[in-house]
This record gives C-alpha cells, structure tokens and sequence, in this order.
C-alpha cells in the first residue's frame, strides 16, 4: 500500500502504520485522515493482518493535532461535517476494528493526536510523550470523539479540567489516571507495544473480536452490554477456534488457532 503521508508495513502479522509528515509533527490533515480511514478498513479485512500498531514520524510527536489551516475558515455546518466524517471513518472505525490496535504514542500528543490514540484499543507512551486536549484555546472543543473517550477513560471530573484548561500531561501522570496502559524509555517503545501484541497473536482472533465488540458495548447508551457479551460469547461456540482451543487445552497441548 503507496501513501503520501503514511508509511505501512506487514511484519509477523501486525501491520505497522506510522502517520509520516514528521515536518508537521504529523498534523492531521485531510488527506491523512483519508489514508488512516483506508488503511484501518484494510486491516480489518485482511485475515493476514493481526493487529495494528499506530505510531508517528521522528522523536517529536505520534500527532500534534489537527491542520488547523484546512478548516480555519469553516462554518458551523461545515465544522459538524468534519467532525462527524472524522468520526464516522476514522475514529469510530479504529475503535470498532476486530483487530486490536496499539497506540505507541512517541512524543506530542495533542488535540486530534490524543483523540486518535484514545480510539485505539491499548495505549503505550514514551516518557517524553505529553498528551492534552488544547482545543479551547482555539475557541473549539474536541471534535472526534474527544469529550466521550477521555470521559470513558479517566472520569468526567478529571476529562473536564484537563478540556476547560486545556493543559497538557506528562506520560506518567497520563499512566497514574488510566489515560495510558504503559510507560516506558522511548526506545523501548515499539518493544513494549510488540511484547503485548506477541501475547495477543498467540490467541484466538475470533474471539479477540469478539472481546473488542463486547467491551466497546459496555460504554455505549444505545447498546445492552450485557447482551452484546451474551450473543458474541454464543458465537464463539460455533467457531473452529473454539474447538480448537478447547481439544488442546484437554490434549495439554499449545493451540494454534487459524481464525476461523
């Protein structure tokens, strides 16, 4: 796959997507939107693809926001047509992908930058990563997805202040209130984020969807948790997955799960 602001590569099974405009601290802008939105349909389609690991160009940022100079001259209507796009294509689909997807989150992160990898499934930050939501400065609020996913991850006390101040964070006390799972020296970034994702792979990928849609369902209004985990655990019943994992847990064996 050939992208003007992406880098990506298949190895072992996880794809690695690195957003590349590092001359820009990797700011979003539409075309990056574009690809991101082309390449995570990609990975959840590809039965060669495991997992994701997102990251950004360079020592600086995994995003720094979003190209404030593409909607600067916006109005309302179009404003709510970004955001909801934005959503509906990107966000929304990294959260909702079958294959997990890591955020390893190298430097600033920042406005669409932390909005993204909040969408992601895990979260790993470098120790000189700093993660803020800044878009009150600009007489905004976060718009994809924002206000919900830090609410869902840290509180609604705690999303409130860091919103309306608009500060950032430093990665430890992003770790001490749940923002990220792990943090570690940069350069043991991607070694960290590969560990997990070595542990993952060994899994069942059918039933690893199925976790992601059942745990997704647990923070949605309009969705009954408790029957999405119902159903999807029913489903899993009919999976050779399960017969498999089930024969060699019996058999005292490894299972080698074919995601099927």
């Amino acid at each position: 796959m050939a992208y003007n602001n992406l880098l990506s590569e298949i190895k072992a099974s996880v794809l690695y997507v690195t957003i590349n405009r590092e001359q820009k601290l990797n700011a979003l802008n539409k075309e990056t939107l574009s690809e991101l939105a082309d390449v995570i349909a990609y990975a959840a389609q590809n039965e060669e693809v495991r997992a994701v690991l997102l990251t950004g160009a360079g020592a600086k940022a995994f995003v720094a926001g979003a190209d404030i100079s593409e909607f600067a001259a916006y109005s309302g209507e179009e404003g709510e047509e970004l955001a909801r796009n934005g959503q509906n294509q990107v966000f929304d689909a990294i959260e909702n992908c079958p294959k997990p997807v890591i955020a390893a989150i190298n430097g600033f992160a920042l406005g669409g930058g932390l909005e993204l990898a909040m969408a992601c499934h895990i979260r790993i930050a470098s120790e000189s990563a700093k993660l803020g939501l800044p878009e009150v400065t600009l007489g905004l609020i976060p718009g994809y997805g924002g206000t919900q996913r830090l609410t869902q991850l840290v509180g609604k006390g705690k999303a409130i202040e860091m919103i309306t101040t608009a500060d950032m964070i430093t990665a430890a006390e992003a770790e001490k209130i749940g923002l990220v799972n792990h943090v570690v020296p940069a350069d043991e970034l991607l070694s960290k984020s590969e560990e997990i994702l070595s542990k993952i792979k060994l899994r069942a990928p059918l039933a690893i969807a199925s976790a992601i849609r059942a745990t997704n369902a647990a923070i949605r209004y309009d969705e009954n948790g408790f029957e999405t985990e119902i159903k999807e655990f029913g489903k899993c019943f009919d999976t050779n997955d399960f017969k498999e994992g089930t024969s060699a847990f019996l058999e005292k064996r490894k299972a080698v799960f074919l995601g099927k």
